[in-house]
Order: C-alpha cells, then structure tokens, then sequence
C-alpha cells in the first residue's frame, strides 16, 4: 500500500508514499490513540505536514479483505467514514513521504509525548556494542511512563555501568532526550515470537532489573 518506488527519491526511516491508486490519510487521535470521530461519523483527518495520527486507507484497494475470521465486529470497527484504520501511527511530511511511529496501541505516552518503541530500538542498535534492542514504558507518578530499553550485546562487548550511560548518551544524542531511553539494562536473551519478533509486553515484569 505504501512503498519505495525505484525512480523516486529514497528518504532513509521513511515508508515511502502510497502506491498509485491508493489514497491515504493521517487521521487525528485521541488521547488514548483512539480515531477521532465527530458525531456525524466523520472522520477527523490531520492535514499538517508532520503532525502525527493513525494511518488510515481510503476503502475500495484491489485486494481489500472482506473479514477478520470469527471476529466481524472487530472488522466494521476498523471501518470509518470510508476509511479503513490500520492500527499505526504515522505522520506525513511535505513531500508526501510517510514515517512510521508505532503500533497505536504499542506507543509509550511520556510526559506528553508519544514514543514509538521502534525508533528508540533503532537508535541503540546503531550502537556497535548492541546487537538487540527491546523498548517499553514503565509507570511513573510524574511522567506517566518513563522509557526503558533493554539491551543484548554484541560478541565481545562487556556491560558496565559506564556502557549503559554512553548507550543513554548515544540514545540522547540521536533522538533527543524526551524520546531517548532514561534507563537501560542489558538482557541476554529478549523474549521473541516464532517469527523472531521481540515481545515487548514479555520484559514488563522484569523492568526493575538493573
């Protein structure tokens, strides 16, 4: 739906622009990453570049599914106002390129700002003494969550306290220190799906190790 095309500009992070034919919209959310919807069920759209929303599909694509198995209530729910609602966050710039922020409901909400765990794991594994990455939100009284990441090393690479403040400053370099990870703990063995995904939700318990 949406892709890099070989005879356009290629913007790094960036998910492309939408596929010929397919019409896409950054659609405003709620405090809880919810579409917002006025009371005649239209949709409100986000039409400034930059300005952050979940990315929505103008109905009608070649292809499009017509259920999710034994779930159709879930299905007519992601359908409004002749948009479908993929569920990610994204935002738009002037170019028309889109950039993923994250899953609507895997976005850590920190002092105001919406962080996608993805960008975070990124910027680490930039690192040469990091080889995997896992971000997630722990509770706080003041900020809400505080960002959390935990780190598999690269062979040969030992932890220490002075690694884990050069990986926060590296972090803080890159993303900025709202979005950057406050506190990091290495983690030899992320939990992961079959796929080779890494499971978030898995190192929650263990977000007081150190």
């Amino acid at each position: 739906m949406v892709a890099n095309f070989p005879a356009c500009e290629v913007k790094p992070g960036s998910m492309g622009r939408p596929l010929p034919g397919i019409e896409v919209a950054i659609a405003a959310v709620d405090a809880n990453n919810e579409p917002v919807v006025a009371d005649d069920g239209t949709l409100s759209l986000v039409t400034d570049a930059g300005g952050e929303g979940m990315l929505a599909i103008g109905t009608g694509w070649p292809s499009m599914f017509r259920d999710y198995l034994h779930e159709r209530e879930r299905y007519e729910r992601s359908f409004v106002d002749g948009w479908y609602l993929s569920g990610d966050l994204a935002s738009r710039d002037d170019d028309g390129y889109l950039w993923f922020v994250g899953r609507a409901d895997d976005v850590i909400k920190t002092a105001g700002h919406l962080i996608g765990p993805f960008e975070v794991e990124s910027a680490l594994m930039e690192h040469p003494m990091v080889s995997e990455a896992g971000v997630i939100g722990v509770p706080d009284e003041v900020a809400g969550n505080i960002v959390k990441a935990f780190v598999t090393l690269a062979p040969g690479a030992t932890w220490n306290d002075e690694l884990r403040l050069e990986l926060i400053g590296h972090a803080r370099r890159r993303l900025g220190a709202a979005v950057a990870s406050r506190d990091i703990a290495e983690e030899p063995h992320l939990p992961k799906t079959r796929s080779g995904k890494i499971m978030r939700r898995a190192a929650c318990p263990r977000a007081g190790r150190t």
